[in-house]
């Protein structure tokens, strides 16, 4: 059977193209487990964390020296179940698990041999490591899928059974999850009495955070499909791919199979464009798959809102990089920090969250007349920028209080009335491109239809010097982008009891530095 491109979870290199599942991580690996340590794995969902741990298993089991396997905690994630009955399930689930991974002989034992409610983790680890003539490695995978004291008592038995390895409990054991163990007490409850004065979180010796994928990596990955079936990806295709998946695993993935087996029916013959690129992460979009649809669901909880609030509306975020929600979005998978600038990890997820954010309002849009797209078109063709952001003025006065008041993410709300709107519009021949990052006091927009260029520069106003900044950033944005005219559209924070709707909705047209800006104040 020919190789593909996996997006179903575990990957298997009989079946699947693969990048090294290690990235680097192996000699460092190695050195802890000769050691006798135990350390932790973190990563975002779908990065390649299974895969990891089951090829380190594997390859540990050939090598002859360790017996390992992996066991998955998840079937314990939910708050009602009580430590007794976390017991049970780990060991039943280790036990089940390791029939993939082991020969009968090097099985722990079967756990119908123990009494009744006498399952104890440590206890359990013990009597299997004493058995056996080799160390044993064990593989944790999801260990902070689990709550409160069931968390706090997993760790403790591990922790207990530090002084006994290797001839009494594993030599060495891993961590994994989304999140390094020193953030595992957030999931544990900083209240908890159980923690007592001797921290269970003190188990690991190192941690390890699983990167996503390089250009280069990228690259090797699509030249296994070239090699496979003689099917090219060029230079500015996987240039693009890198660019909008930012290197993220399942994205890339998910990209190239779009492109070869839905786009192209697994027809090697073709020849793959920068067109259907664009046409697979829309599709992408528009499916909202599972590991989507789980990152949109991220967007409810606070600490995730207030950061991507500061993205989206430009906003400055008063924290370092211990600052536990940006830590968390960024172990999340949702954002980066790079060089002091907080950023959406990539294209696709600032596309899905914008789109999410704004959801209710666009819908509401739907089916009205005075918003459909050709009313916004000249007879030629182009785009009527003009008039369609002088729509938008008056929608805004119209039912801005109305919208503001209903999102979530009420300090952003202005940008994504605008973002909604445009959508609407734009949808029916053409595409936006949002450039966001927190601090940066803006968020920019590029309106692509056919062969035009609109540039858009959203700012609050804050403050008598927003106007002169705005000018300052749209011209540096219209340079980027080699364009002479752009949109610098001001929202006013003062309500209109303040400010009346006659004094500011303005449209102004000035010179600045070569440029043509027009401002739209409301």
């Amino acid at each position: 059977m020919d190789k593909y491109f996996n997006t179903t979870g575990l990957c298997n290199p009989e079946l699947h193209y693969m990048v090294d599942p290690f990235r680097g991580l192996l000699p460092k690996v190695y050195v802890l487990i000769e050691r006798q340590q135990f350390f932790g794995i973190h990563a975002p969902r779908q990065t390649g964390k299974t895969t990891l741990l089951h090829q380190l298993a594997h390859r540990l089991n050939r090598e002859g020296k360790y017996t390992a396997t992996v066991c998955s905690l998840e079937g314990a994630a939910y708050q009602s179940i009580g430590v007794e009955a976390a017991n049970e399930l780990f060991v039943r689930s280790l036990y089940f698990t390791a029939q993939l991974f082991l020969s009968p002989d090097e099985l722990p034992p079967n756990p119908d041999a123990y009494p009744a409610k006498a399952y104890l983790l440590r206890e359990y680890l013990g009597d299997w490591s004493s058995a056996q003539r080799k160390p044993i490695v064990l593989l944790i995978d999801e260990i902070d899928s689990l709550y409160d004291d069931v968390l706090v008592s997993v760790l403790r038995q591990l922790r207990d059974g530090f002084q006994l390895r290797p001839q009494r409990f594993p030599q060495s054991i891993a961590l994994v999850g989304l999140r390094d163990i020193r953030e595992y007490k957030l999931r544990a409850r900083g209240d908890n009495p159980s923690l007592g004065s001797g921290s269970p979180f003190n188990v690991k010796a190192e941690s390890f955070f699983l990167s996503v994928f390089s250009r280069s990596e990228v690259e090797m990955l699509l030249q296994q499909h070239t090699v496979s079936t003689g099917q090219v990806f060029p230079v500015e295709v996987v240039d693009e791919l890198y660019r909008i998946s930012g290197g993220q695993p399942w994205l890339t993935n998910a990209l190239a199979n779009e492109i070869v087996a839905k786009i192209l029916h697994d027809d090697y013959t073709q020849t793959i464009t920068l067109a259907m690129v664009e046409e697979a992460k829309e599709r992408l979009i528009a499916a909202r798959q599972t590991h989507l649809d789980s990152l949109a669901d991220k967007l409810k909880e606070e600490r995730v809102r207030k950061i991507v609030t500061a993205i989206v509306s430009g906003d400055e975020i008063f924290a370092d990089d211990w600052d536990d929600s940006i830590r968390y979005c960024i172990d999340l998978g949702i954002i980066k920090a790079e060089n002091g600038n907080v950023t959406f990890a990539n294209p696709i997820y600032r596309e899905i969250i914008t789109r999410v954010l704004n959801s209710s309002m666009q819908g509401s849009l739907t089916g009205k007349e005075e918003y459909t797209t050709s009313l916004f078109v000249h007879p030629d063709g182009r785009l009527n920028m003009d008039k369609l952001l002088q729509a938008f003025q008056q929608f805004y006065r119209e039912n801005s209080e109305h919208w503001l008041g209903r999102f979530q993410y009420k300090e952003a709300g202005h940008q994504l009335l605008l973002m909604a709107f445009l959508q609407r519009i734009v949808n029916g021949g053409g595409r936006i491109q949002r450039e966001m990052a927190a601090g940066s006091g803006r968020t920019d927009l590029a309106i692509f239809w056919q062969n035009e260029v609109h540039v858009i520069e959203m700012k609050i106003k804050r403050n008598a010097q927003a106007l002169a900044k705005g000018r300052t950033q749209l011209k540096r944005y219209l340079d980027t982008l080699n364009q002479k005219r752009g949109y610098l559209v001001l929202f006013e924070l003062k309500p209109s009891t303040e400010l009346p709707w006659e004094e500011r909705i303005q449209w102004k047209v000035e010179e600045f530095e070569g440029k043509e800006i027009v401002v739209v104040g409301m």
